[in-house]
Parts: structure tokens; C-alpha cells; sequence
């Protein structure tokens, strides 16, 4: 929040104040933009140039100049007017509806004496902006003042408004159309026809306007009601008030953010979902398991959890995407998950009136890393999403991971045992990422540190402080050896004797010599309200860190940032672990075609030529029979996948050279033929192909 004062200044200085406001205002050009609108087709470009001009943001603006096709353009729109929808739920959009009336309104009614149409005439602007007046004052037929038209409003705080202010359109010297009248940019002086006074004694033009018409002169200094009995200068409130407070008043309450999630995504998402994009609450959290291995806990609250009645059930359906890509935007792993959810009519009840709060969590190789995830329901055509930078640390190195601050935790878990977002040993964290406390609660502190030496251990110690109002409220110091080895640092504070406001809980990592040489802290507050709204929380329990999976998986994040020693040991760890797992025995043998051990290719693969897992294996014993040079038996696996998988243009031309190769220029013939049919710009197999037919 900001306090606007001006101090009492003489006639040169307000038009110097008068002039900043009016440059700040002026809007850049469309030749100075890049996209820019003159570009658009002529519908999308009076669609954001006229129809909803006042409305839209500068995020919304800037994201729509940026789509490439009408189709992206469609959904935008769309999805523009569904986040002013009041009522989502209903087939008609009353904002939607009210807007176009204005519209219609002002190009009806303020146009007239303008050679602009009505819905650019400054009473069309706010009109259109603000809607129909409370109340209206006119004085058009006076000797003495020119014309003056008063519009009162009131109850428009919600949209970040004074709760009673005027708006004046006034004939400046009595002719053409009216105009917006400013307190700091006129005056009353300018409101009189022949005014002779001193044209920056403010007060003395106040005091003969008001034995004109009070009304007016109510008005002539300030618009804000409540600044009624402050009136000896020009109200720079009041300026703010019609500069800068009014424009912004119809997207007080748009959260713009759908429209960069719509443009990150819209390419990834289907078209359904791509107009209902859900704000959520977040957060994403980087632990160490036992056994020394990094995962990403994350947890996402959209603001709304739809479900679809079906006979006597209602269901939802989530899909989960997620997403991690290195600093150089190369993709390092990617999951899926499908959740269907089913409740009866009981559960329904319970859980309506509740923030719905989804957990989980996944495995992550050392590096920097983007992580991006949607969460998309199926049944009501939504989606939200987050993206988050991380670090996966170096276990050597001397880091601390961020301070977890859960409102409840969940002692001796039923899950305890596997993974699951959040769960540390038996104890369930259950955090709100607005870290949000009442005074009945227990505030619970989790965090590790990682990379600690003995002499740490030993000696280092934890310094817990509070900072509120910037004033430091010590809270406790121990020893690191006070804590059980390998379990992270688990705190609670009991909330109950400290007083609502916001707070910053601070944790020091001090030497033996008592310097700090580590430190994280996290803002939370105590609302003063006695309870808050809490989630109802879906995780999904997944399988213990001893299992195979988890190699299998950082062995395949390892293959794909160029790590193919790692990847090597980690994906032969897995195929050991569980040697029955075609998954684990086709990744190992991928790295292995990368090493050219081949042989070793073969023998992996052999158990599983058996079953109906063979066909999983055809490409990579191709590709290694044919490294053999057992180039029969590199043609056999290579068109029993053809038979089964399709045309692959990599694989005719495997056969094509295994059949030159054994000197079969007619097979080899067929093959490469095939291939440039599919693939015309093949150079290589072209001249091939005619050094056989010649």
C-alpha cells in the first residue's frame, strides 16, 4: 500500500506533477511493440484494441500477441472470459453479457458530439469500466459553470476502489465533447466561465464555486468522499483515483496467470482443457531418503475440485504429467499418473466445502534441474500446473535442503515403510503451502542437511530464531549430536504463545566456534481467525527405496545427462535386482549397445525370446546380431519387427545392408527401395540404390 501527500505548491510546479502523470499514460505505440497488433487478422485486432480494451492486462495482452494461429486465439478468448464468469457452472457468462451491454451503451449514447466512437469518449471508458452510476448529477445550463455531468458510485471496494467516489466529465471552455475532469489537472478555476481570480489560489476558487453550486464544488478538489473535509489543494488521490486505481479496476480480480500456463502449454495440453486453466497454491521440497538418495516432494492445491455425479457415486479422474528438463532444456525424465477417484454421497459432503491438496513425490540425479507438472482432470476438462527450479546437491557438499512447516503431522503412518510426498520415517508431514498457522496450532519443523563432517556432527550446533516486525525473538539452541543420525532435524513450536502476524522462522547452522556457516529460512503467519480451512489430501504411497525401480529410474536420468558410466551401474543394479523385469533387462541392454558389448546383449535378452516379451527385444537383437556380423540372424529379428511394429525406415535400412552384405543385391534392393518411398531425401541409400541397378 502506498500513502499519496502533496505538499502546497504554486501553478508551475502542479504542471510539471501534471505532466509526469499524463506522459506516464500515454500508452506505446503498436509500431513499437514486438509482436504487434497491427498484425493480428482485423477481428482479432478490434477484438483487443476495442471490445475489451479496458479490461484485459498487460500479461493477458502480451501473451496474445504472442499466438501464432486463430485456433490459439479461440481458446485464449475462451478462456479470457471464463476467469470473469461469476458463475462457471451455468451456460451463461453475465460478465460477458454486461460488458457487450456497455459497449452497445456507450457507442449509443456518448458518441454523439464526439467524432470518436462512443466507447473511446472518456465517458464511454468508464462506463464501460465501471458500469452505471449510483447516482447522477447534471449542470448543463448554467451561466456561470460550464457544463458538468456527476457520476457518484459506491460499493466498489471488491474492486480495489474507494468505497464512495465521483467521477466529473465537464466542456472544457464550454465546447465539444466532455471530458474526464481532474482535480490536479484543472481545478475549479476551470470549471467557471470567466473566472478572474489567481489561478493557483485553489481555496479562493473552491470558496466562489461553492456559493455557485456546492455540488460541483464538492467535487472540484477532490472525488473521494471521505476526503470531503480535507479540501485546501487538488487531491493527488483523486488523481490516482481516475489514473491509475479506475483502469485497473476491472482486472483487480482476474488472475492472469492462466494465461501464461495456456502459452507454456499449449502445445502439450488438448484443446479441452486448454480455456480451463485453475490457480493453485504450491510447493516442491528436495529430501534425502536413508539411503541416500534425492527425491522431489511436491504438493499441489488447485483452487477448485471438480467431480461428475454418476447414478448414485460421483467421480474425477487426474491425470498427473510430469516433466524435468536440465539448464540446457534437454529432458532428463519424465512420468505419468492416472488417479481415478470415486466417492459416495457421504464422502462428497465431507470433503465439499474443503481445499483438495495432491501429494507425491519422485527420484532425481545431482544437478540443476526446471520441473514442470500438470495435474489435469479428465472429467471436468481442467488442468493446473507448477514449474519449479531445483538443486539435487552433491551428498558431499554442505547444504541444507528448505524448511518444511507442516500444520499436523501423522504419527506411526500406515505407510510407513514405502515413499510417499512428505513422509519422513513413520511420521507424515502435512504441510499447506501458504504456510498458513491459528494460534491452536503446532507449528512442525522438518529439514536435513547434507554433507556434514564429524567434526560438525560433534560440534556444530542449530540456532533457531523468529523474526517478526524485524525484531529477532530467539527461540533455542542444540547441539546437532542431540539428533538421532541419518533422520533430518524435526522441531514443533507451539504457536499459542506468540500473537497473530507474520513471522520468519530462521535456522543457523553454527561451528564449534559458534559462527554460522549455513542458514534457511521460510515466512509463515498466525492468522487471528480460530481455524482455517485444511485440505483433504491425496498421496500415492509408493514402493520402498530398496526397490529396483528407483535404480531403473536414476539410471535412465542418468543416461540422458551423458553420464553413461553412472547410468551403467545403476541400470545393471535394477536387471540384477529383479532379472525377471523385461523393463530393467531392455534399458541395461541399451546402455550395453552403447558400450558394444553385444554379447552380453544377447545373453540378457535370450530368457525373455520365450514369451510374448520377445518382441520388445527384436530391435536391439537385430542391431546386435548385425554388429556380430550374424547378419541372417540380424535379418530375422529385424522382419519379425517389421511384422509387427510397422514400417521403420532405420530398420529397412538395416536389412538392406545386412542383405548386401551377404550379397544378396536383389533383397538388399527391395529393402533400400522401400526405404526412400517412404524417405525420398536419402542421399546415401540413393547411391546405393544405383550402384546396384547399374
Amino acid at each position: 500500500m502506498c500513502d499519496y501527500r502533496m505538499n502546497e505548491m504554486k501553478k508551475t510546479t502542479l504542471a510539471l506533477i501534471i505532466s509526469l502523470f499524463i506522459f506516464s499514460l500515454v500508452p506505446i505505440s503498436a509500431d513499437q511493440r514486438k509482436p504487434k497488433t497491427k498484425d493480428l487478422p482485423p477481428a482479432y485486432r478490434e477484438w483487443i484494441e476495442e471490445e475489451v480494451v479496458y479490461i484485459i492486462t498487460e500479461k493477458e495482452k502480451e501473451v496474445f500477441l504472442q499466438l501464432q494461429s486463430d485456433k490459439e486465439r479461440n481458446i485464449f478468448i475462451e478462456a479470457f472470459w471464463k476467469q470473469r464468469d461469476p458463475t462457471p457452472n451455468t451456460p451463461n457468462n453475465e460478465f460477458k453479457t454486461e460488458h457487450y451491454r456497455r459497449i452497445s451503451y456507450a457507442n449509443n449514447w456518448f458518441g454523439r458530439q464526439s467524432p470518436s466512437p462512443g466507447w473511446r469518449t472518456d465517458r464511454g471508458r468508464i462506463y464501460i469500466t465501471l458500469g452505471e452510476a449510483k447516482t447522477i448529477d447534471r449542470f448543463e445550463n448554467m451561466s456561470e459553470v460550464y457544463p458538468i455531468i456527476i457520476w457518484f458510485y459506491e460499493g466498489l471496494a471488491e474492486m480495489g476502489l474507494p468505497n464512495a467516489f465521483s467521477v466529473a466529465f465537464f466542456k472544457k471552455d464550454g465546447v465539444g465533447e466532455y471530458r474526464l475532469y481532474s482535480p490536479l489537472q484543472y481545478g475549479p478555476q476551470r470549471l467557471m466561465v470567466n473566472y478572474m481570480g489567481d489561478p493557483s489560489d485553489y481555496v479562493s476558487a473552491y470558496r466562489t464555486l461553492m456559493n455557485i453550486e456546492p455540488d460541483i464544488a464538492n467535487i472540484s478538489l477532490t472525488l473521494i468522499q471521505q476526503e470531503k473535509t480535507l479540501v485546501p489543494r487538488p487531491s493527488m488521490a483523486s488523481e490516482v483515483l481516475i489514473n491509475t486505481r479506475i483502469p485497473a479496476a476491472p482486472t483487480e480480480k482476474v488472475k492472469d496467470t492462466y494465461a501464461e500456463k495456456l502459452l507454456r502449454y499449449k502445445d502439450v495440453i488438448e484443446v479441452d482443457y486448454s480455456a480451463n486453466y485453475m490457480d493453485n497454491d504450491a510447493c516442491v521440497d528436495v529430501l534425502q531418503d536413508r539411503q541416500g538418495r534425492f527425491f522431489v516432494h511436491y504438493l499441489l492445491e488447485p483452487s477448485k475440485f471438480s467431480v461428475e455425479p454418476y447414478e448414485d457415486k460421483f467421480h474425477a479422474n487426474l491425470e498427473i504429467n510430469g516433466n524435468v528438463t536440465d539448464m540446457e532444456n534437454r529432458s532428463v525424465y519424465q512420468f505419468e499418473r492416472r488417479v481415478p477417484i470415486e466417492f459416495n454421497r457421504e464422502q462428497i459432503e465431507q470433503i465439499s466445502d474443503k481445499l483438495f491438496s495432491f501429494q507425491d513425490m519422485f527420484p532425481l540425479v545431482q544437478g540443476n534441474y526446471r520441473v514442470s507438472v500438470i495435474l489435469k482432470n479428465s472429467v471436468s476438462k481442467e488442468f493446473t500446473s507448477i514449474e519449479k527450479d531445483v538443486n539435487i546437491p552433491s551428498p558431499s557438499s554442505l547444504q541444507m535442503s528448505s524448511l518444511v512447516l507442516a500444520n499436523r503431522v501423522i504419527e506411526n503412518s500406515r505407510y510407513s515403510g514405502q515413499n510417499k510426498a512428505y513422509l519422513i520415517g513413520s511420521r507424515q508431514l502435512v504441510p499447506s503451502p501458504r504456510n498458513d498457522f491459528v494460534l491452536s496450532d503446532t507449528l512442525h519443523l522438518y529439514f536435513q542437511i547434507f554433507g556434514l563432517n564429524e567434526s560438525m556432527k560433534q560440534n556444530g550446533k542449530l540456532k533457531y530464531t523468529l523474526e517478526r516486525e524485524l525484531t529477532d525473538i530467539p527461540l533455542f539452541t542444540k547441539n546437532i549430536s542431540d539428533y538421532a543420525a541419518g533422520g533430518g532435524f524435526y522441531e514443533s513450536i507451539v504457536l499459542a504463545e506468540y500473537s497473530p502476524a507474520n513471522y520468519k522462522l530462521k535456522v543457523s547452522v553454527l561451528d564449534g566456534q559458534g559462527q554460522e556457516v549455513l542458514a534457511e529460512q521460510d515466512h509463515f503467519f498466525i492468522s487471528h481467525f480460530p481455524s482455517l480451512p485444511r485440505a483433504w489430501t491425496l498421496g500415492l504411497p509408493m514402493a520402498p527405496s530398496s526397490d529396483p525401480m528407483y535404480s531403473n529410474i536414476l539410471g535412465k536420468q542418468y543416461w540422458q545427462i551423458k553420464n553413461i558410466d553412472r547410468a551403467a551401474t545403476l541400470l545393471e543394479e535394477a536387471h540384477r535386482s529383479d532379472p525377471n523385469s523385461d523393463l530393467y533387462a531392455l534399458d541395461y541392454c541399451r546402455v550395453l549397445l552403447n558400450r558394444k558389448d553385444y554379447r552380453k546383449i544377447k545373453a540378457i535378452a535370450q530368457p525373455f525370446l520365450q514369451d510374448e516379451r520377445r518382441n520388445n527385444f527384436l530391435m536391439i537383437m537385430g542391431q546386435s546380431s548385425q554388429a556380430l556380423s550374424e547378419y541372417a540372424e540380424a535379418i530375422t529379428f529385424y522382419k519379425e519387427y517389421l511384422d509387427h511394429f510397422g514400417t521403420n525406415i532405420n530398420v529397412l535400412n538395416n536389412v538392406g545392408t545386412c542383405y548386401h552384405t551377404l550379397g544378396n543385391m536383389e533383397e538388399a534392393l527391395i529393402a533400400w527401395e522401400k526405404s526412400l518411398e517412404i524417405e525420398p531425401d536419402q542421399e546415401v541409400i540413393r547411391q546405393k540404390v544405383e550402384a546396384i541397378i547399374q
